[in-house]
């Protein structure tokens, strides 16, 4: 016969009650059982665990070694019974996201802000990354939602496009343009212009819409972060053509006041879609994240409008 979790479990009673009967009285069972019990273990293990006296029993220091280990390995198993009874509630879910840095800069922030409020227990993982991996990550089910721009399709996933707004114009406050309440690509001629990186599709579009216009830009600043854009032309360093969520969070940010956006004549849409995972289980909360999106989008569109 070998130690077994019985004897353990025995073991555990007795330390925590502090004697043979509270112990038997934990366990539903009699005092000459825990008794035995005890001695078998001892024999078992071959040394005492107990000195034992009229009435009494007291740990050894052996016993109390050891019930310092049995403690943490109870505690891990509470854990895991906390975590199961935890998985059958909503609110104690993990949400997984995944989404372009843009949008984890510009739009995530209020709308996390927003379903965390109506669900405090739950927890949210944001990670940024960009395309292609962020298409291949969500097609490999890595995720529980993604957010991407454009309306392409992702092999493994489903998509739902949630908003289509245009790029809008940002510059200075304190710039001519700023007076204008729409700008044409007339307006950018001979402008110092921030630009984004040369292989950036936005940046493509922008070209060819001022080239189409026989409009020269001096092109003296580009990045490929449309933070670092917003943060460029708010330090004078010119004017720019950002998405509209980027130019909203940068205006609303109180230590960046210092920008004017205004609408852009030409029409450039910029897309935002939801990629849900085929093969991987559905979270409970994430149709509702979705939704504390939805109405920051909306936000944002309401006054992107507005400026119209």
């Amino acid at each position: 016969m070998s130690l077994s979790h019985r004897h353990i479990e025995v073991f555990r009673a007795v330390m925590t009650a502090g004697s043979v009967t509270g112990a038997a009285q934990a366990l539903f069972t009699s005092q000459p059982t825990v008794s035995r019990e005890l001695a078998r273990m001892e024999q078992l293990l071959g040394y005492a665990l107990f000195e034992r006296g009229p009435g009494r029993v007291r740990p050894t220091a052996r016993a109390l070694a050891l019930f310092d280990e049995v403690q943490r390995v109870y505690q891990g198993l509470d854990q895991v019974v906390a975590r199961a009874q935890a998985l059958g509630r909503a609110e104690a879910e993990r949400l997984q996201v995944l989404t372009l840095p843009a949008l984890a800069h510009a739009l995530l922030p209020a709308a996390s802000a927003r379903w965390l409020a109506r669900h405090p227990e739950a927890a949210l993982s944001l990670t940024p990354q960009e395309s292609p991996l962020l298409e291949e990550w969500m097609g490999a089910q890595r995720f529980d939602i993604g957010l991407s721009e454009g309306s392409g399709t992702v092999p493994g996933t489903r998509s739902e496009t949630l908003a289509e707004l245009d790029e809008v114009c940002i510059v200075p406050a304190s710039h001519p343009l700023a007076a204008k309440p729409v700008l044409t690509p007339r307006d950018f001629h001979g402008e110092r212009f921030v630009s984004l990186a040369p292989d950036d599709p936005y940046r493509r579009q922008f070209d060819a819409i001022f080239e189409a216009a026989g409009v020269q830009r001096r092109m003296q600043t580009e990045t490929h972060s449309a933070m670092a854009v917003c943060a460029l032309v708010q330090q004078g360093l010119g004017v720019a053509l950002v998405n509209p969520l980027t130019a909203w969070a940068c205006v609303s940010d109180s230590r960046q006041g210092a920008l004017a956006v205004r609408p852009f004549s030409v029409a450039v849409p910029f897309r935002i879609q939801a990629l849900w995972p085929l093969h991987r289980p559905a979270q409970a909360l994430a149709e509702d994240f979705i939704a504390a999106v939805r109405a920051v989008l909306a936000e944002v569109a309401r006054e992107h409008n507005g400026q119209r």
